[in-house]
């Protein structure tokens, strides 16, 4: 079911902070963000890409070179960067942000979080490339998710909203996640935002 013209308005209107995607690798954070932006007519970033292009190396060389300590750092510092951004944007944060305590604090301090829930077997489906992934890389994903979904879950749990995409193919998650959010706002009382 496509969501309306006015519905979106009506999401943006309410929107005071940034939508932040978490949940794990292959949940579709970066293709179903891109959407909603694009939908919602807002800026997106994926805070992925951002270190890279700051790191000017991939997150697999970051993990390699420097240790994950050193990722994290990099990590909160654009994630903290991205939320105070004006306008109000759609965010797509790794897997492991939203489980790091000052990450996760930030998040829900200036953000609006989304988990886009999928199951170990669904998140695997969707992974195309296992050597991109420094959790996946050598190893068997669907352990390695499954581990993950027990690990991060209890985290992605205390999200703002929680969008379940087993199943469902890009579009169909991203008004999913949209009609989720308008259901959302029509139940706050008129005159107050988010």
């Amino acid at each position: 079911m496509a969501i309306m013209q006015h519905q979106l308005k009506h999401i943006t209107d309410h929107l005071q902070q940034s939508l932040v995607l978490v949940g794990h690798m292959g949940s579709g954070k970066s293709n179903v963000g891109r959407l909603v932006a694009q939908q919602l007519s807002l800026g997106y970033a994926d805070s992925d890409k951002k270190i890279e292009k700051v790191a000017g190396i991939s997150i697999v060389d970051i993990f390699e070179l420097y240790g994950e300590d050193k990722f994290r750092e990099l990590e909160l510092r654009e994630i903290t960067a991205l939320l105070e951004h004006k306008p109000v944007q759609v965010i797509s944060v790794g897997g492991g942000a939203f489980v790091q305590p000052k990450c996760h604090a930030a998040i829900k301090q200036k953000g609006f979080s989304i988990w886009l829930q999928a199951s170990p077997e669904t998140l695997v489906s969707r992974i195309s490339n296992f050597a991109s992934r420094p959790l996946l890389k050598d190893r068997d994903p669907l352990e390695v998710l499954t581990q993950l979904s027990a690990q991060r879950d209890p985290f992605y749990e205390q999200a703002d909203l929680v969008v379940n995409t087993d199943g469902l193919e890009i579009p169909e998650s991203v008004d999913k996640v949209l009609t989720t959010l308008h259901a959302y706002f029509s139940a706050i009382p008129h005159g107050q935002s988010l």
